[in-house]
């Protein structure tokens, strides 16, 4: 694809398809040397465009057609036209049966769309537009098919699976055999899936609600199967919660995951048969990281849930993307806050937005959660769609309540069920079982950017009346100028000057949402018989950045008292921002960094209370990440951010010592590993006290590390001590702990790809040069999206101090390197050149560097649509 040839497709432009696919027979015969693939499609007219027959269009790319027939004739070339991206064929009657022969050739497929091969093994992934490189297709997803699938292949491959339920399978010469696959249910052909190796299984069943025995199998490699236990409670837990939370029964008699090693994203909901990236459904307590258990156990639940919210409903276009996942992601979210602690999921979450979500709202690729238009709809599988769409479904359970927002869903998939639908309908759904109206809401799907909330107050103390003052406000974002008022939903509670909630009126609540709705608005309390403090956004109730004037002390008592978990959290991280804030212009003045007292006095605090979670716990003694900072600055100056973070973090160590290697002692217990909320609190609290020790350069605490990291019977606590080995500054240290990791775990791809990640993304010893060294490494795979992520993503988006170290070495790393992986795989190469996309934001000379760096990117000539999207936005 030249530069000059992307074309933007336009939300606007909408239209239903022409003709409607009824059946879709497939049969796969797969080769050494290639597959050949038959399609037999059941074609007719959509009478709802017309009696006309206007030519049949289907997409279809790097494909070699062997021979197409329309009711068993054979067309000749000069019947239909072969272009590079479709196929144009004559209808001469509204309904009729088309057969189609390609060849395509897995083996050589390193984009990880259509089939390809993993490790030896055939698998597919088809979301957004791979179908088209299997067969001739309208590949749409609303054209919804019922598919019946054989796979043919050599016994070698004993594994052969596809979407649906077994009906029929054999023996064939030359020592093949076969399986025969259909699945009940129309769907798109986004959701179809096929996979074929040497695997082995798991199995197990799960009694429906209503009495049906479902099977659940679980396949992957040989050398893994003892790793599918916590996947499989994950998926019994997700389908049970289904039931209890949503009433969603399962609907197959079967239901499949496959772990593959090779996978652009982290998994796919094909409809029965799941395809996992092998780091989101693998794990033991020896190879994986209580983050990897929970995150194996989100996404299990996040694709499971797509049964109905987007494979029995799915999406119109790929505009309504955060339909499905967007609603899914706030499913997902809310299971697992079930499943572990409801506070820290929050917390990760709005980390995540704030870090990441928030840089994407205001960078150029800025977008609504149902953008407007597109070039390449890879590049909208992002932040926006998946996670600020998820806190606009958790805005609408915010505004109508949780049992009108169940009438709601109940609405929509009863009312949808089968049906290719829109965002609209979603919010219909709600508005018609709730009574509430959300007209004004629905800017939230047209208008990109993060809004603004400036809160002022007042109060009245003749009147007993507190008043509060709001403002809303959104930036300017690409194609974007001028933004109407949104309607947010605004959680806000009194605390009294002891820390007690006041009642806020007549039924005596301590929580209010109220619904901001005008550019400026007063929100009036009667009966406060004190001036009190707010504690606002409660539990982040709304996708926007909040500006109140607290002061350090204010911070620091609500830090102690409020009721709210997050908001507690939330007040240390505003708290530390303010310190921050201080040491960057001290370090730019060049003076002394100095400690504030009130920072370590709230932080000692935290250690010191008795009412806190632990988890909660290790969470408040997280500083602010660099990306986190930078975000909050009007211009980012990365070697004022570096500075600032680097002494606070090792200044709070030395002040709180005590505490630390108090609290690291009480936690340093031995005993059996165990995923549960309570022990990973306990694991997570240790570890980041122990993160702070090392960096006292103290021989006693090297030796604590030393001795977590040879002694720890679990990977949670042996990567932490790895870790902080490798940041506490003592070269040696590092690389014995990195050679002793390594020999032991080298032939483990998953914990391989830690070790890369931890190098990559230390601020320390991940120098441009390590990450060099790292890519030369023999088992590193520029094929392997989990290996790339590990080390140029650890690099490029975790490591912000070695990144922009330098006058723009990493940034000119990082475009070589996405210029040469675009050839290889282009949706990768486009996600990872995104931070150097933002040089608009930082200072003088890192802005000039990155710039330079984006534009030799768009000088490579070449590029695929993926990365001309990114990259053209990135320079306009």
């Amino acid at each position: 694809m030249k530069d000059a040839q992307p074309r933007t497709i336009y939300l606007k432009d909408y239209r239903a398809p022409d003709y409607w696919i009824d059946e879709t027979h497939l049969t796969f015969d797969l080769q050494p040397d290639a597959t050949l693939v038959e399609s037999r499609l059941k074609v007719r007219r959509n009478l709802d465009q017309g009696n006309d027959l206007p030519k049949l269009v289907l997409d279809g790319v790097e494909l070699e057609l062997v021979s197409v027939a329309i009711d068993g004739q054979s067309l000749s070339a000069d019947e239909y036209v072969l272009y590079d991206e479709s196929l144009e064929l004559p209808v001469s009657r509204p309904a009729f049966e088309l057969q189609i022969l390609t060849r395509i050739k897995p083996e050589s497929n390193t984009s990880l769309e259509g089939l390809y091969l993993s490790n030896g093994m055939y698998c597919t992934q088809c979301e957004a537009e791979g179908f088209r490189k299997i067969t001739f297709y309208p590949d749409r997803p609303d054209v919804m098919s019922r598919f019946t699938t054989k796979v043919i292949a050599p016994r070698s491959y004993p594994v052969l699976l596809s979407n649906g339920n077994d009906i029929e399978r054999g023996e064939l010469d030359n020592d093949r055999h076969f399986v025969t696959w259909q699945d009940p249910f129309p769907k798109p052909s986004y959701l179809f899936a096929l996979v074929a190796g040497d695997l082995e299984h798991v199995d197990e069943t799960f009694t429906t609600k209503n009495g049906r025995e479902v099977k659940l199998q679980l396949f992957t490699e040989p050398r893994n199967i003892h790793k599918c236990d916590h996947a499989m409670r994950s998926l019994k837990h997700s389908m049970r919660w289904d039931e209890e939370v949503y009433g969603r029964e399962y609907d197959l008699d079967i239901f499949m995951i496959v772990a593959v090693d090779h996978f652009n994203m982290g998994a796919m909901e094909n409809k029965g048969l799941n395809i996992f990236n092998s780091s989101c459904v693998l794990a033991s307590p020896e190879t994986a990281t209580d983050a990897a258990f929970q995150r194996i156990e989100a996404i299990v639940g996040h694709e499971y849930f797509h049964n109905w919210s987007g494979n029995r409903v799915t999406c119109r276009d790929w505009f309504q993307l955060s339909l499905k996942e967007g609603f899914t992601v706030f499913r997902d979210a809310e299971f697992s806050a079930d499943m572990n602690s409801a506070a820290v999921k929050r917390i990760e979450d709005v980390v995540l937005l704030r870090a990441s979500q928030f840089a994407e709202d205001a960078g150029p690729m800025a977008h609504p959660i149902r953008p407007e238009s597109y070039m390449e709809i890879s590049n909208f599988y992002t932040l926006t769609v998946y996670e600020k769409g998820a806190e606009v479904v958790r805005m609408i359970h915010n505004i109508v309540g949780k049992e009108a927002f169940r009438k709601g869903s109940d609405l929509y998939f009863d009312r949808h069920d089968g049906q290719a639908a829109t965002c609209e309908d979603f919010v219909a759904a709600m508005e018609e079982a709730s009574g509430k109206d959300l007209e004004q809401f629905r800017n939230w799907y047209n208008q990109a950017g993060t809004p603004l909330l400036e809160v002022s107050d007042s109060f009245d103390e003749q009147k007993s009346e507190y008043h509060l003052h709001v403002k809303q406000s959104c930036p300017p974002t690409p194609g974007q100028k001028e933004k109407q008022p949104f309607h947010i939903p605004f959680a806000i509670g009194l605390l009294d000057s002891a820390g007690k909630d006041i009642p806020l009126n007549a039924q005596g609540d301590t929580q209010l949402v109220l619904d901001v709705t005008q550019t400026e608005q007063t929100f009036s309390f009667d009966g406060v018989g004190e001036r009190p403090l707010p504690s606002l956004l409660r539990g982040f109730s709304a996708p926007v950045k909040l500006r109140y004037d607290y002061s350090a002390e204010q911070l620091a008592f609500l830090m102690s008292h409020d009721s709210d978990g997050f908001n507690r959290w939330d007040a240390g991280q505003r708290l530390a921002l303010l310190v921050l804030e201080d040491l960057q212009a001290a370090y730019r003045a060049g003076e002394q960094l100095v400690l504030d007292t009130r920072l370590a006095d709230a932080y000692r605090a935290v250690l010191e209370a008795d009412d806190l979670d632990l988890a909660v716990r290790a969470k408040m003694l997280e500083l602010p990440a660099e990306q986190i900072i930078a975000e909050s600055s009007d211009a980012i100056d990365a070697e004022a951010i570096i500075a600032a973070r680097s002494f606070l973090k090792q200044a709070l160590a030395e002040a709180l010592e005590p505490q630390l290697s108090n609290w690291y002692t009480r936690l340093d217990v031995e005993k059996p590993y165990s995923p549960s909320s309570a022990d990973i609190a306990e694991r997570s609290l240790k570890n980041t006290c122990l993160a702070y020790l090392v960096l006292l350069q103290k021989p006693e605490y090297r030796t604590l590390a030393n001795k977590q990291f040879a002694q720890s019977g679990n990977m949670t606590d042996c990567a932490a001590a790895l870790a902080a080995l490798v940041n506490s500054g003592d070269e040696v240290l590092s690389r014995s702990a990195l050679d002793a990791f390594y020999e032991k775990w080298q032939e483990d791809p998953l914990v391989f790809d830690q070790w890369l990640a931890i190098q990559a993304g230390s601020a320390r010893f991940g120098t441009l040069q390590r990450v060099r060294d790292l890519l030369e490494h023999p088992a590193f795979e520029l094929t392997s999206p989990n290996k790339v992520r590990s080390v140029v993503g650890a690099f490029a988006m975790r490591n912000f101090t070695q990144f922009h170290a330098g006058e723009g070495e990493g940034f000119d790393f990082l475009a070589d390197f996405v210029i040469r992986l675009d050839k290889v795989n282009p949706q990768i190469a486009a996600r990872l050149v995104t931070p150097i996309t933002r040089w608009r934001k930082y200072q003088s000379p890192m802005q000039e560097f990155m710039h330079a760096s984006l534009a030799r990117v768009m000088a490579a000539g070449n590029l695929s649509k993926d990365l001309y999207e990114v990259v053209s936005k990135g320079l306009a």
